[in-house]
């Protein structure tokens, strides 16, 4: 079974109570790709693959290319793990933390944030084919507000595989 979830704010203060201090702890790493912390090298490839994928599509509308930020890919692989690891499908885990709240904990703050989730699909060609016939999904990947994205991607638990995509604009 193939799922796919959507949180997409544009106006993130409704939700996560943003505070306008800008980018404190959200550098992203330039263009360089390092694998989240946890990732297997399968699951850190996979990610690689999704970002490469995902700066296609926003070329293809004219977007500029989101830079991989490790910190928040840190924050989507825990994401994934997690999800894995209780066997559950969410954007807020079984605590009641929030992709915002993860966010903060790793002291990453932002202007705007959203976050895409899909479990079941084994391939980042499938995972993206998902997203993109989704048009929530579609709407935060090709969003030229969002400047740079963070992937988690964890295999096990009951849908084989889990993928997280944060994008934020400091």
């Amino acid at each position: 079974m193939k799922r796919i979830y959507l949180l997409g704010l544009l106006a993130l203060c409704l939700l996560a109570g943003c505070d306008g201090q800008g980018s404190k702890g959200s550098s992203g790493s330039g263009g360089s790709h390092a694998p989240a912390a946890g990732a297997t090298a399968t699951e850190a490839q996979l990610a690689a693959d999704v970002l490469v994928l995902v700066n296609q599509e926003r070329a293809n509308v004219g977007a500029p290319a989101l830079t991989w930020n490790g910190p928040l890919a840190a924050v989507a692989q825990a994401h994934s793990a997690d999800m894995a690891a209780r066997n559950f499908f969410a954007h807020n885990n079984p605590d009641g933390q929030t992709p915002f709240d993860r966010m903060a904990a790793a002291g990453i703050t932002y202007t705007a944030a959203a976050e895409n989730i899909a479990a079941g699909y084994a391939e980042a060609n499938a995972v993206m084919n998902g997203w993109m016939n989704s048009p929530g999904h579609k709407t935060n990947i090709l969003n030229a507000t969002y400047t740079e994205i963070g992937i988690g991607v964890k295999q096990g638990g009951s849908f084989g595989t889990y993928w997280t995509q944060n994008f934020i604009h400091p």
